[in-house]
């Protein structure tokens, strides 16, 4: 057996550390570009005549100048996404008189900002300053719909509604046995929160979930921003997708509106 010299086995050592290096920066670059917010997403952020967008620091308050609701909506963003990326989304919600909460989460949810307590108080907090709403509706996408499943497990009273959107979540927790309205929203072309996963998830949550299902829309187009790895191409435009996901919001804030859904925090587990 001829040996190779060490010389030989030392450049190709070269070789392939400066290969996965190279590979690395390229799919830290894409992951920031892919994760990044458009430039539609921030133009939903200038207030209108309509719509007051204001900045509170860890948060956005989309407030409708017509404050007649006593409904809203508290958003969390998926994990490594820039929060604005849902603005859209958030705007249209309030065009229709909610006012929405747009949480972002620490450190956008990476290396543990998703977890713990910080999410929900930032939450909560930022309730207090939209007195008038009398009851909340929480939703979340893909790792929001994580920490928005952990609010709606806790005791505030002013819960009374929770939308899951493209999100397998909960897995590690049960809410069957709770009372608040559930909405669970996916598409068909997700491979990030896939069917299987979504389906498979369904048991911790109530038997009287209402489910909606988009043909065609994927992981990505539930926000405004670009392609996130791992996920496969919708045949649906982004503009169908996000009408489809804020009717299911307002469907749940309408439902939420109800006497009988007043107050209706969950127990801690099944």
């Amino acid at each position: 057996m001829v040996k190779r010299p060490a010389g030989v086995w030392q450049t190709i050592h070269w070789i392939w550390i400066r290969v996965g290096l190279l590979a690395g920066v390229i799919f830290i670059g894409w992951s920031l570009l892919a994760y990044r917010a458009t430039a539609t997403a921030r133009e939903a952020l200038k207030s209108d005549a309509r719509v007051d967008v204001s900045d509170r620091s860890d948060h956005w308050l989309f407030a409708p100048r017509d404050r007649t609701a006593r409904t809203g909506l508290i958003f969390y963003a998926g994990a490594l996404v820039d929060p604005v990326a849902y603005a859209p989304l958030a705007r249209a919600v309030a065009e229709a008189g909610h006012p929405v909460l747009l949480v972002e989460l620490p450190r956008r949810g990476a290396f543990g900002g998703a977890d713990g307590v910080a999410p929900l108080t930032r939450a909560i907090d930022a309730t207090l300053g939209v007195p008038e709403v009398q009851r909340w509706v929480v939703a979340g996408h893909s790792r929001g719909g994580v920490v928005a499943s952990q609010l709606a497990r806790t005791s505030a009273g002013s819960l009374a509604g929770l939308v899951l959107i493209g999100t397998s979540h909960p897995r590690d927790f049960s809410l069957a046995n709770s009372r608040l309205p559930v909405t669970q929203v996916y598409g068909t072309r997700d491979t990030i929160a896939d069917v299987e996963k979504v389906e498979k998830a369904r048991i911790n949550l109530p038997p009287t979930t209402r489910v909606v299902r988009i043909d065609g829309g994927n992981h990505s187009q539930f926000g405004y921003y670009g392609f996130q790895p791992g996920d496969w191409p919708a045949t649906i435009s982004r503009e169908t997708q996000q009408r489809l996901t804020v009717d299911a919001i307002l469907a749940a804030l309408q439902a939420a509106a109800r006497p009988e859904n007043a107050g209706l925090a969950p127990p801690a587990g099944r």
